[in-house]
């Protein structure tokens, strides 16, 4: 069984830079602390630290190990917390990662219904690319991903996609560049400034295919893997952007743009990602019954 004192030692020096200032923090000696830890790296069989002098640097092991810290001593801190806290105050941790490229407007109304739950849930979110998020589902460290596409195929990971729902796409640019490009939807996208999703987004090879076959060559100045980032170029007047149909009144107010036009032979689609083949979870139910009643309702 894992020493989770020595676990402790390690924790410390890596997060606080190195032997000299986690004894310190601990109330410990350097000697002893260095050699607690040299005893956990025997016990492992493997080198967490690079030494070099006073220096000490993460190997990939422990960058490894240390990422499984960080979540081993948050959970026992919710635990102590939660169990000090009483019955009444007890709340189920539920963790969501959501991929880069889904809108973080989107996201949000997704999964603000989990927050209404009548059993309290902390809701612990986490970005990130699409595989690692689909990595830590496999090892039980998330309850669901949200993401623009189902899991790939080929992935050594169990888990199940749920479809949320789809929309058209529409695509937006400030007042001035509107003014500038007309009224002739699509073929003013043609020539045009754009931008772009990246090449993780499941829009992006859509996309270009459905310019292609229309004829329109805009000028894609950016691409993004973030959407945030895409909109706020977008609001700066840097090119056209597209975005899902659904969020079209909010990208409206909050950006300060206006639609072009919109176009339902492309969909922008969502998943819920969980390693259950049927939703049972109570906050995984909840964010696809929002999708479905709500944001991706059909009219």
């Amino acid at each position: 069984m894992l020493n989770f004192k020595h676990l402790h030692y390690f924790f410390a020096a890596a997060k606080f830079g190195g032997v000299n200032r986690a004894a310190e923090r601990l109330h410990l000696t350097p000697q002893t602390l260095s050699g607690q830890i040299s005893q956990f790296e025997e016990r492992l069989g493997v080198a967490l630290f690079n030494r070099d002098g006073r220096r000490m640097e993460l190997t990939e092991n422990g960058k490894l190990a240390l990422s499984y810290a960080e979540e081993i001593f948050q959970v026992s801190a919710e635990l102590e917390a939660l169990l000090s806290g009483g019955p009444h105050d007890l709340a189920i941790p539920f963790r969501v990662g959501i991929a880069d490229v889904v809108p973080k407007s989107i996201a949000h109304q997704l999964l603000v219904p989990v927050l209404a739950l009548a059993e309290p849930v902390r809701l612990i979110c986490h970005e990130d690319r699409l595989e690692r998020l689909l990595a830590d589902l496999a090892i039980h460290r998330l309850d669901m991903v949200l993401a623009d596409r189902p899991m790939p195929p080929g992935l050594d990971v169990k888990g199940y996609s749920h479809p949320l729902g789809e929309c058209g796409v529409a695509f937006f640019a400030t007042p001035d560049l509107a003014a500038r490009l007309g009224e002739d939807f699509p073929a003013c996208l043609d020539g045009a400034p754009m931008l772009v999703p990246g090449e993780d987004s499941a829009l992006r090879a859509p996309l270009m295919r459905w310019l292609e076959r229309r004829g329109l060559r805009p000028h894609v100045i950016a691409e993004f893997d973030d959407s945030a980032l895409m909109k706020a170029f977008g609001q700066s007047g840097s090119g056209v952007f597209p975005a899902p149909a659904a969020m079209a009144l909010e990208i409206e107010a909050h950006y300060g743009v206006v639609p072009l036009g919109q176009t339902e032979d492309m969909q922008e689609r969502f998943f819920a990602i969980s390693a259950e083949r049927r939703l049972s979870h109570p906050a995984v139910v909840a964010v696809s019954d929002a999708a479905r009643a709500g944001l991706f309702r059909k009219q």
